[in-house]
């Protein structure tokens, strides 16, 4: 294990995290230059469209130095907000963490927030300064930058490296330093028998139509080979290995995983249900009877907490399974999804499904649609309301749940931290009353200003990320962890289309600006709804009283055109029997809006 170094790569979003592991797979000669593409650890056409990361990727470099050769496990992560849980995921298999700053942005919310999770994880960390190409003549500016990142580490300035992951400078010398800075793995947790027990802790899986489930795992004890069977604790399964190897980064088949590597294990397991991220995958040389399994799992990870939750619907209502299946695989590969069944009256069966914010939800709609050719519609994103009521505390999610009689809402909270430059700041105190900010706190952070707030969580899941960079010109960045409940002043807010209600667009909205919102809301959705051939009325209500109200007019079709000259009863009877026809597709038409209108309702 002396040979090994397992690190990752933290930073806040756009800080170049995957085009320097571009680099490092360059150097390293793990990718043919003939092969090379930007962002090759990025696998899903999501990522390369929008230019971020979405899914941790590990792969296994080999290096000399010194004499030496070394291998080098790699984990590359996301940068958004939305995406934590996979970085403390792969914060768990890793020693080290490189920890990666935009020399034109400097230290952001986020790479605050990466940093407390790698310093709680009881990593070496290992400060660089990013894009060093862009500041040639500007070496003030970059040893500032470096002092900065240097203070918040609690090392020396010259441990900070300097590298530009576009140019592949200074490359060379941080793999060097990751090497003489990241310890080896040790034997972080004991072997109840030494030899006679191996353990792997799964730290993410994917599914394979031909291998099953394949889990990446961190072998802690001992060593997994093809020879014997395997036991998953958490779900008290037992399989036979069809497979296992390395991520370099294509997967490369191997005949063992020793203590302290990263590698993959094709279980066989057809059931997504079956594995569950952060179980241990045991393997016993002697009998199982001699031990009780349950004691022998490793820590796993703490269960991450949905944010919002969207309830998903099929189009084709005899896509049910599909959907289903569906859902189960991507959990399997973004296991900080929750999803639980659902039922509607208008738009049937369907799940209920918790995401860690809104560009998590956005990703796994369009994932759906993209990788199992599912079209879905969508309800409106709600969080998790307190109610109390004359018989006690109740939690709802959707607010058509919501009691006819109810004695307080409480709502959940988060508490933001907001990195802006000081001439911003005056941009930004006035989304305080947009977004129902409280509690405002500023102090200087390296000449810039931290805002710390507390807002309501269904604010922060709206458009705040949005808005925020728009009022700050792109300069402002946040971070956030969830706070407490507290007693809200809402009313819920239903919309009527054609006199019916519209599943999914119900709403919670505070009292002092209810009316106001509603009547924004219906007239942006009369500018998303397509005409129909009838007339659609479009209201929002309080219980029964309607407070806003809009008329989208039905398209029209001359059915007397072709008629001239003669008795005026002939029109008459053709639009009599027009005005029935109309009537009778306004009786039968659903109540349904696409998800795209969704989401454009969802901004403020």
């Amino acid at each position: 294990m002396e040979n090994i170094r397992n690190f990752c790569i933290i930073a806040h979003i756009d800080h170049g995290k995957s085009t320097l592991a571009d680099r490092f797979l360059e150097f390293t000669h793990t990718v043919e230059v003939r092969k090379m593409k930007a962002q090759y650890l990025d696998q899903l056409e999501l990522e390369r469209e929008r230019g971020i990361t979405i899914k941790m990727a590990p792969v296994r470099m080999s290096y000399s130095a010194d004499g030496k050769n070394y291998i080098l496990n790699l984990i590359d992560t996301p940068g958004h907000s939305d995406f934590s849980y996979e970085v403390s995921r792969a914060l768990e298999a890793v020693e080290g963490a490189v920890l990666l700053v935009d020399a034109t942005q400097g230290i952001q919310a986020q790479t605050l927030a990466n940093f407390r999770s790698a310093k709680a994880a009881g990593l070496k960390i290992v400060g660089a300064v990013n894009k060093i190409d862009l500041f040639k003549n500007e070496e003030e500016v970059l040893r500032k930058i470096a002092k900065e990142l240097a203070d918040l580490i609690g090392s020396n300035e010259s441990d900070i490296f300097f590298v530009s992951g576009k140019t592949g400078i200074g490359v060379k010398e941080l793999l060097d330093g990751i090497i003489s800075h990241v310890p080896h793995p040790k034997e972080k947790y004991a072997s109840p028998a030494a030899g006679k027990i191996s353990r792997a802790l799964i730290f993410d899986s994917f599914y394979d139509n031909h291998k099953g489930v394949v889990a990446s795992v961190r072998v802690v004890n001992g060593t997994i080979t093809t020879l014997k069977d395997i036991n998953l604790i958490a779900t008290e399964t037992r399989s036979k290995i069809k497979e296992l190897g390395f991520f370099m980064p294509d997967l490369r088949e191997s005949e063992e995983l020793s203590e302290g590597e990263i590698g993959y294990i094709a279980t066989g397991v057809k059931d997504p249900e079956k594995i569950k991220i952060g179980d241990t995958l045991l393997q016993l040389k002697i009998e199982n009877s001699k031990y009780n399994v349950k004691e022998l799992a490793l820590p796993g990870y703490n269960e991450p907490h949905a944010v919002a939750f969207v309830s998903f619907y099929p189009e084709d209502s005899n896509e049910y399974e599909l959907l289903e299946a569906g859902l189960q695989k991507l959990k399997l590969n973004d296991s900080a999804l929750t999803i639980l069944p659902d039922q509607n009256e208008v738009l049937g069966r369907g799940f209920k499904v918790g995401f860690l914010g809104r560009l998590h939800f956005e990703i796994t709609s369009e994932r759906l649609k993209r990788e199992f050719n599912l079209s879905t519609l969508n309800t409106f994103p709600s969080v998790i309301y307190k109610i109390k009521t004359k018989k006690g505390w109740i939690e709802i999610i959707k607010p058509e749940d919501l009691p006819a009689e109810y004695e307080e809402i409480w709502e959940p909270t988060v508490k933001a931290e907001i990195i802006v430059p000081a001439e911003q700041l005056k941009n930004v105190i006035p989304l305080q009353t947009i977004f129902r900010m409280s509690d405002i706190k500023t102090s200087t952070f390296q000449e810039r200003i931290k805002v710390e707030t507390n807002m309501p969580l269904s604010e922060l899941i709206s458009d705040f990320d949005d808005k925020l960079k728009s009022v700050s010109g792109g300069y402002a960045s946040f971070s956030y962890e969830l706070g407490e409940y507290v007693k809200a002043d809402i009313v819920r807010v239903d919309v009527l289309v054609a006199g019916k209600p519209l599943p999914g667009l119900s709403r919670f909205l505070p009292r002092a600006t209810h009316e106001s919102e509603s009547r924004k809301m219906i007239e942006r959705l009369k500018e998303l709804l397509p005409r129909q051939q009838f007339a659609q009325s479009l209201q929002a209500s309080v219980g029964t009283k309607v407070i806003a109200r809009e008329d989208i007019a039905a398209m029209k079709k001359d059915v007397t055109g072709y008629l001239y000259g003669g008795d005026r009863t002939r029109k008459m009877k053709l639009w009599k029997k027009q005005k029935r026809g109309k009537k009778r597709l306004k009786e039968r038409a659903e109540s349904t809006i696409p998800p795209s209108v969704f989401k454009e309702l969802l901004k403020k």
